[in-house]
């Protein structure tokens, strides 16, 4: 329901159109960099790649370096794009942005070695296999993302993990935004066998800086297993084009110490709208998505209440579930919206949530206001189930009604202009709202 009037944003991600080419046939790609404190190599690196593809343009992504490697690169001849401490996925997705239709070479900043053999290859995705090991631990997150791959696509892949990557202009379309962080490269690989593209992966003579067996190459590699983990889940793409984890399922687990009918009905209003987060359609709107007929959105309008009607056994309690799970949703249009409001409610109402929720809510919120994660509508369905179940037990029979008709209004003036628009036109409420958010 509630994702009728976000904008399209915070929805699920969409493959976007393979732009007209405006390079000639074998021209050379647009090579993208990530790097951080990469000085003492980045110009090395470019300097290669330059005499490789003396035609390519170069786009080094900066991630907030401290070492000088922004004016490294741009005395190697890069084109320097200076981006805040985000990570690799990030990096790579702000590249391709900025550079020109065409396909794309993806490079790590301490390569070495000649990678053109990438760019002659005839798949859609051509990935770099190394031809020596170098440096590494025991071969777990590897072997986990390599796992993930055969999962998700029923395919086995011998480089999940490899930042050398030649990427065609019909590939581009499908794998970009890539996912957060490190990543990126293993849902880069699932998108593509995903949309039935060509896959290769040639073994070259490579080399680069490795991690070892120490403090400092167990944590790179732990955060590489976890951001993998987290890539092969489900993603969304938000208002400003970044490919997130979607959170709702976190809303869930929240409800570990609350009674059973709670738990069990918000977890089933998170599957609900979990499921409109990855298959939902452009539809906006109850009338827009009753006009369609048989759209996810029209699934949670049927779903939810029933849901509501089993916990609560009344027709006022399944009402009041429902129009709390859509008002919540109707928030979640700009990060960490929603889990304000939820939490202000919660305390406006005199405290009606379980201490499970309250938590859950308060560890997500930063994720949430920095852009690490959104809530997509599992989540934010949940947290107004959360609540409507919390006002049915704090208000039984007649007195639910004022709720419901307040709970109504809202919804209806949902319907008819963005809530979001009223909070930022409201100072006080927008600058509650701004608080915490990275933009």
């Amino acid at each position: 329901m509630g994702s009728a009037t976000r904008p399209t944003g915070r929805s699920r991600p969409s493959r976007r159109p393979v732009p007209p080419s405006s390079r000639p046939p074998g021209a050379d790609p647009t090579i993208l960099v990530a790097a951080r404190n990469e000085a003492d190599r980045i110009a090395t690196t470019v300097a290669a790649l330059r005499a490789s593809f003396p035609a390519a343009e170069i786009l080094v992504v900066d991630g907030a370096s401290d070492d000088g490697t922004a004016e490294s690169a741009e005395e190697a001849g890069a084109v320097v794009i200076r981006l805040g401490r985000r990570g690799k996925g990030e990096a790579l997705s702000a590249g391709e942005r900025a550079a020109a239709p065409g396909p794309l070479l993806l490079c790590d900043a301490d390569l070495v070695g000649d990678v053109t053999r990438l760019v002659d290859g005839r798949a859609d995705l051509v990935v770099a296999a190394f031809a020596r090991r170098i440096g590494g631990g025991f071969g777990i997150a590897k072997g986990v993302a390599s796992a993930l791959v055969r999962l998700r696509t029923g395919r086995r892949v011998r480089e999940p993990l490899s930042g050398q990557r030649f990427v065609s202009e019909r590939a581009r379309g499908a794998v970009f935004p890539l996912a957060p962080g490190f990543g990126c490269e293993i849902r880069m690989t699932i998108d593509a066998l995903r949309a039935e593209l060509t896959l290769e992966e040639i073994e070259l003579d490579l080399d680069h800086r490795a991690t070892g067996r120490n403090a400092a190459g167990f944590v790179h590699r732990g955060r590489q297993l976890l951001d993998a983990l987290v890539a092969a889940g489900p993603l969304a793409v938000n208002r400003r084009g970044l490919r997130l984890p979607l959170a709702g399922a976190a809303v869930a687990l929240g409800g570990i110490g609350a009674p059973r009918p709670v738990k069990l009905t918000v977890a089933g209003v998170a599957a609900v709208g979990l499921v409109d987060d990855i298959w939902s359609g452009p539809e906006r709107g109850w009338r827009g998505h009753l006009g369609a007929g048989r759209t996810t959105g029209v699934l949670k309008l049927v779903a939810i209440p029933v849901v509501g009607l089993a916990a609560t056994r009344s027709v006022r309690g399944a009402l009041t579930v429902a129009l709390a799970a859509n008002a919540v949703n109707l928030l979640d249009t700009k990060p960490g919206r929603a889990l304000k409001a939820f939490l202000l409610a919660d305390l406006a109402l005199g405290g009606v949530v379980d201490a499970g929720y309250l938590a859950t809510s308060v560890c997500l919120l930063p994720y949430d206001l920095r852009e690490r994660a959104m809530l997509g509508d599992g989540g934010s369905n949940a947290l107004g189930a959360v609540l409507g179940l919390g006002l049915v037990r704090k208000l039984r029979g007649r007195t639910l009604l004022p709720a419901i008709g307040v709970l109504g209004a809202l919804n209806a003036l949902g319907e008819l202009r963005s809530l979001g628009d009223l909070i930022e036109q409201t100072p006080p409420l927008a600058r509650l709202d701004r608080l915490g958010r990275s933009r």
